[in-house]
This record gives structure tokens, sequence and C-alpha cells, in this order.
């Protein structure tokens, strides 16, 4: 079965795939975004409320025999660039990332994934949109809003500052979050009524499994006839997977990424264009993601991204450790080290 689950929401029955930003002015839609910025939109004929979500987390098959993108030498070498370019005055902050791939056994379904993941590691904004036949294969057990939309009120809450404790946080973690939360504050600008855009909370501290982050929330008033292509286009990619100013961080992460993201640090949701009480949808930032690909020799591989937020204030060991704290519970769970 092909379906899409968010919340207790699940769709089903696929009837149309969409590529472009326009067809989301109507109709509900489970979306992908990929952090390169291509769109997939799957609109469903149905949609049903509770019921237990399709998924069994005893047929998940260990996933073993990772390898990253970039190794801890080469992520090293990474933050020290980041952190020249920092000093020469073109960029004040970039997330930096690897990306863990491992080849997926044939009778791997990835609904049985993300039931493993809602047993070990419950997340705010888990999802699921299984629909192999429009290329799509996602599970998300993100904790982070990239953007939530109810009437014509937007709420994005950036995740910037990680640590095994509050009580570890650092001074840097702090700076990293207002700098983000500044750069948000100005991507909805574009798109939000004059002087509507305010910062609800601020470094807010929330729990995950195995970690502490900080949060904060902007929010603002859409301007009138507004589309979600306009809001797209206004704030994608996050700013908290990319950096600030942002041209120049997506620049950096072009120079020192040797592979494409996808939909890791892309966006991962639903929205619903059609509700009785106008526009509706939410959209997760595309962390602590997995999703699958076909290689172009044939070989089926599970993907799964980390990263961190570089500053000059950084220290490239700890900002290595910080995407091995972020990854550890949920490769764990994948490859079955980790018992949910």
């Amino acid at each position: 079965m092909e379906f899409a689950r968010f919340g207790s929401t699940t769709w089903s029955d696929p009837v149309e795939v969409s590529h472009d930003p326009a067809d989301l002015e109507s109709g509900c839609w489970a979306v992908v975004l990929d952090f390169e910025g291509a769109l997939t939109a799957v609109r469903f004929a149905r949609r049903d409320e509770g019921g237990v979500p399709p998924g069994d987390p005893d047929r998940w098959p260990a996933v073993t025999g990772w390898a990253a993108s970039l190794e801890r030498t080469g992520y090293v070498a990474g933050v020290e660039e980041i952190r020249a370019r920092i000093a020469a005055g073109t960029v004040y902050q970039v997330n930096l990332t690897t990306v863990l791939a491992a080849s997926l056994p044939d009778e791997a379904h990835l609904p049985d994934l993300a039931a493993v993941l809602a047993r070990g590691n419950p997340a705010p904004f888990a999802g699921v949109v299984h629909v192999p036949s429009a290329g799509v294969d996602v599970v998300t057990a993100s904790p982070e809003r990239y953007l939530t939309r109810t009437g014509d009120r937007l709420c994005s809450s950036p995740i910037k500052g990680t640590a095994p404790s509050l009580e570890q946080m650092l001074t840097k973690d702090v700076a990293e979050n207002v700098m983000i939360v500044d750069l948000v504050r100005n991507d909805l600008q574009h798109v939000c009524e004059p002087g509507s855009v305010v910062v609800e909370r601020l470094c807010g501290p929330e729990e995950h499994p195995g970690l502490v982050h900080l949060v904060s929330d902007v929010a603002g008033r859409l301007r009138a006839g507004t589309t979600w292509a306009d809001v797209l286009a206004a704030s994608f990619p996050p700013g908290s997977v990319s950096g600030a100013p942002k041209s120049s961080a997506l620049t950096a992460i072009a120079d020192l990424e040797p592979v494409p993201r996808g939909p890791y640090c892309g966006a991962v949701g639903w929205i619903d264009a059609d509700h009785p009480d106008g526009p509706r949808g939410e959209l997760a930032v595309g962390i602590r993601t997995f999703y699958a690909t076909v290689d172009p020799d044939g070989v089926r591989r599970l993907r799964f991204g980390t990263g961190a937020g570089i500053t000059w204030a950084s220290d490239p060991e700890g900002e290595w450790a910080e995407c091995e704290l972020k990854a550890r519970t949920l490769v764990g769970l994948a490859s079955g080290r980790v018992r949910a």
C-alpha cells in the first residue's frame, strides 16, 4: 500500500503527483521537498483518522555497513574551512552535514522503520511518505517545525543549539540560535504583513531522546493573496539547516558537501488548501530523516543525514561529536543496536 501518515491521519490511494508548487493552492497533499528544491506532492483519494499506522517494527531488518559522505577527518577540515570564510567576512554561520548510506535488504520496508522510530524515538513532527511509484520513500522523526500555516498565520520554529543536557549547552549555541532567528524573521517578512512578524519564544529548551535542543518560535500574518509558492520561495531552504547569510551559506555547502542532501534538510509534511476553516499546512524540517534511493547500479540504499551549525566559536572536533550525538539513537534503531 502506498500512503502518507502524519499524526493520527493516514492518506492512501494516490491519485495525482505534482512537482509544481502552484498546484498546492487546491486540494490536500503530502509534500516532500528536497534540500536542492525538487518538489514532490502527492494527492490521495482516501483519508482516515486514527487507527493503527501501517508498519510492523518486528519486521524491520537490521541495516548495517553505514558509510559517510564526509568522515571525521573531512568533516573537521570542512569546519576549519568555514571558520576561514567567517574570518574573511563572507559568511557568519553554515550548517555542515554528512550523509550516511547503507545498502537495504530486499525485505526492508520503510513503513516498518517508521514503526520502529515511533516506538523508540517519538517526535513531534514524525511522518511517513511511502509512494515508491512517485520516487518518494521517506520516514522522518523530525523534532523541528519548518512552517505551520493556520489560515493567514504562519509560524516557524528553528532549532539551533544541541547538547546532551541543558547544563552542557554553550554560549555559542545561544548565539547561533539568535542568529538564525534573525534570518527566519527576515524570510517571513517577505510574505507577511508589515509589523506582524514577532518572536514568540526565544531559545526555549526542548528535550528529545538522548539530547536537548534550543528552539525559538517566529510567527507572522500572511499578506492577502500570498501563495505557497511565494512562501517557499521566500523561506526555503530552512534557515536552521542552511546558514547566514543564506546565499553565502549555500555556496559553502555546495563547495564542501560531496553529495546532494535530498529530502534530508528539506521539508516533509502536508498541505490542505481546502480546509473549511481556511488553508492549513504543517511542514517539518527534514532532519532525523531516513529515505530510500536506488543507485544507477540498481542497489537500493537507505540514507540518513546529520550535521551541525558552524560559527567562528566552533570547535571542529566538538561539531563532529554533535553530528554523532544526533545520529546515535536514530541510526542505532535502524541498525538494531538500540532497542525500541
